[in-house]
């Protein structure tokens, strides 16, 4: 399935890209010259701007956005300053970044992969990775913290944003219409867990598969990967009825370990 859901997935976010999805809402021109003047801010959930603390100094630093398309981060990583390369694994979303980077004469490499395989970039490659929510849409994220610490250099950070598994545990068609029926056991997915028929119907309507994934691994992964977690915080999506009641996202920040002296 794993090939099949790669597919499948990619092709549900080409089509977020042409309708414009929440993250697939390419900057404006505005906020590409603001950035230029040093006056910017990007989100790794859906609500909440990541601290400014967290960020070192831009200018020159080497970023991967990972999972990371759609027009938005990159554009104004390299308007800040960054040499920034994004990987995306929809065609689409990385489409986006060429149409922003061509309209403000801006230096972005785009790359198409899987998250998973960072294989096209040496070791100790990038200052910074900027990972925002999207791991839900992977069916297995162990490789994902791995190649991510492979290809960060000693004393590089991490900022990765991901769903609260417990939003998995409600039918996620009622929690849209905001309806909260508790439904599912945790860890979650679309593929394994849903009757036949409302998987084929998801892939009949583009929509992405999802996987919950426990905080085990979306925060015990980063640090069996080798980072040491120094910053966490949660958001909320304000379209779901749920965000009334829970955090529905997290936001983590962590860091390489230097090479010792």
């Amino acid at each position: 399935m794993t090939d099949n859901l790669f597919a499948h997935n990619s092709q549900a976010w080409d089509a977020a890209a042409a309708r414009g999805d929440i993250w697939s809402t390419p900057v404006t021109t505005a906020e590409i010259d603001a950035a230029r003047n040093g006056d910017w801010s990007v989100k790794l959930t859906p609500n909440r701007d990541v601290p400014a603390e967290w960020f070192p100094a831009m200018h020159n630093l080497k970023v991967l956005g990972l999972a990371c398309g759609g027009g938005q981060q990159g554009p104004i990583f390299a308007a800040a300053g960054a040499e920034i390369t994004v990987v995306d694994a929809a065609a689409g979303q990385l489409a986006l970044v060429v149409r922003v980077a061509e309209a403000n004469d801006l230096a972005i490499a785009v790359h198409r992969a899987d998250a998973a395989d960072l294989s096209a970039f040496d070791d100790d490659t990038f200052d910074l990775i900027f990972h925002p929510s999207s791991n839900s849409y992977m069916s297995d994220i162990e490789p994902v913290w791995a190649e991510a610490h492979r290809v960060l250099r000693p004393g590089g950070h991490l900022l990765a944003g991901f769903n609260n598994p417990a939003v998995y545990i409600f039918d996620l068609d009622d929690l849209e219409r905001g309806i909260l029926t508790v439904a599912h056991s945790l860890p979650y997915s679309d593929a394994a867990d849903l009757p036949p028929e409302r998987v084929e119907a998801l892939i009949r309507d583009g929509r992405a598969l999802e996987h919950s994934h426990t905080l085990e691994l979306q925060i015990g992964g980063q640090l069996a990967a080798g980072f040491e977690l120094i910053g966490l915080y949660e958001d909320t999506f304000d379209t779901l009825e749920l965000a009334r009641y829970m955090p529905t996202s997290i936001a983590t920040r962590a860091r390489k370990p230097p090479s010792p002296d």
